[in-house]
């Protein structure tokens, strides 16, 4: 075997995460009214726009999680020898943006640096140029001439070739479709693009074609040019923000799973069970959060530092080390984040404590477990959801934050927030390197907006307060009106 498969933390945490999303998909399929509000999600236009992006960025994160050493060339001895390096399969798939590395900085589509460097003639004379990249526009021969038509024609063919996969993709959904629904392909087509069908498909479809005119001729494009540009040491640009995706997804995804046990179990134990209870329970998230957040997270991020440098023989790869580093602050992150959804759990709990039918409960002497299991937990399942959707993509931010303060993720794991502190000093320069933070702000932009988006469709489907409110304004839509109100006379 020419690679040896490494698991790390964050990937098994990971896959317990997707195992457990199936198994809550699984059964939201057999209880109808688990179903019934995810059916409002997939019906909402923006619902169904933001779960396109964000299925796009999910399946990055997840590519850049299955991680293997490859076996190093060695000429003759017993057995193999694998690299220390841990790549993923992200990175075999985007080699070409991998190891093409210039000397330093290039601005994007460029095929010379963007630092002029003194070199010698072969008559003796010192001059100073902008030297050719050595992989950015490499098959040119007269960039100056050559290069505006040259990306053209790579843009025309990206946008041919996103064409056609748009449409053997849709001609492949489309098919499936009037097959199940045993109507001409035709009248199966017209009703999905006209938008008279009950779930928005014309606007995934449209949606995954902006994708695809977008995506592809970078992908052509990123063949022989750097599209985003280079970083300082020369890295491609666009590979660093491709790879951050999944530091910013661990970030987000497994602090929930520190965060969710700590607010659900404390918040309804402190609402049910009152008393002393709820007065520890309230002592120790009003401590918590009388400490700045900032400031508990570098002070244990730093133990942490220190620990890790004292106990070197823990990590065999610098990879496993900068990895377990992610997981502690996924840690803090969850021990000093869930004090908020703990007061909304703790109040709804107060109130449902209250309702009638748990009142007979505890007077029929039904256990204290039971009750909170199949009458509190399903009754505040709504706030949960919402509040997991919607705290997503500020842990996303709040690691951009950390890392730009320099107690975020190891120095040598790629994140959107160590782009951003890289690009600090490059932004003073003159002229200025500016490609890399708008790079970094608009990969980190368009997931926190999806996510904001997707949260927003997730709050208008599980709120009961908006249902409530929504059908009281269409009952009076439709009460009908005494004779003679509203005439003047």
């Amino acid at each position: 075997m020419d690679i040896q498969p490494v698991i790390l933390w964050t990937d098994a945490l990971l896959a317990l995460l997707v195992s457990a999303a199936s198994a809550y998909a699984w059964r939201v399929g057999r209880k109808e009214h688990l179903k019934a509000p995810w059916k409002k999600v997939i019906r909402s236009r923006r619902g169904m726009v933001s779960m396109v992006i964000l299925a796009v960025f999910v399946t990055i994160g997840l590519l850049d999680s299955l991680h293997y050493r490859p076996v190093l060339k060695q000429v003759g001895g017993p057995g193999r020898v694998y690299s220390v390096e841990v790549l993923s399969l992200l990175d075999r798939l985007l080699s070409p943006l991998r190891l093409h590395v210039e000397k330093t900085y290039s601005a994007p589509l460029a095929a010379h640096l963007f630092a002029k460097e003194t070199v010698e003639t072969p008559e003796g004379r010192q001059i100073r140029i902008f030297p050719r990249l050595v992989w950015g526009g490499a098959h040119l021969h007269q960039p100056e001439t050559e290069k505006t038509k040259d990306i053209l024609g790579r843009i025309g063919i990206g946008l041919v070739a996103a064409l056609l996969i748009w449409g053997a993709v849709g001609g492949i959904f489309l098919r499936v479709v009037s097959w199940k629904r045993r109507e001409p392909f035709l009248v199966s087509a017209k009703t999905l693009f006209s938008g008279k069908g009950e779930i928005p498909w014309q606007a995934a479809f449209w949606t995954f074609l902006a994708l695809l005119l977008v995506g592809i001729p970078i992908g052509v494009l990123s063949q022989k040019y750097h599209v985003f540009g280079t970083d300082k040491v020369g890295q491609d640009v666009l590979y660093l923000a491709l790879k951050s995706i999944r530091t910013g997804l661990v970030i987000g995804t497994l602090t929930t799973l520190v965060m969710l046990p700590l607010a659900v179990i404390l918040g309804i134990m402190a609402g049910y069970y009152r008393g002393w209870v709820d007065d520890l329970i309230q002592y120790l998230y009003t401590t918590l959060n009388s400490i700045p957040a900032v400031l508990l997270i570098a002070a244990a991020v730093l133990l942490t530092q220190v620990q890790m440098e004292a106990r070197p023989e823990w990590f065999d790869t610098v990879t496993s080390r900068a990895d377990f580093r992610l997981l502690f602050l996924c840690l803090i992150l969850g021990m000093t984040s869930w004090t908020g959804l703990c007061r909304l759990l703790r109040g709804e709990t107060l109130k449902l404590r209250e309702m009638e039918y748990i009142q007979a409960a505890l007077s029929l002497g039904v256990p204290d477990r039971r009750i909170i299991f199949r009458h509190i937990l399903p009754n505040v399942m709504h706030i949960i959801l919402i509040a997991v959707v919607m705290d997503f993509s500020g842990l996303v931010l709040a690691e951009a934050v950390l890392s730009y303060v320099g107690v975020g993720v190891d120095p040598s794991m790629i994140s959107f927030g160590t782009m951003i502190n890289a690009a600090r000093l490059e932004m003073a320069r003159e002229p200025m390197v500016w490609w890399s933070l708008a790079s970094a702000f608009g990969f980190m932009f368009l997931l926190v907006l999806s996510a904001n988006i997707f949260s927003d469709a997730v709050r208008d489907a599980f709120d009961p307060r908006l249902k409530t409110r929504s059908f009281y304004i269409l009952r009076k839509k439709k009460r009908p009106q005494p004779a003679g109100e509203g005439e003047t006379p």
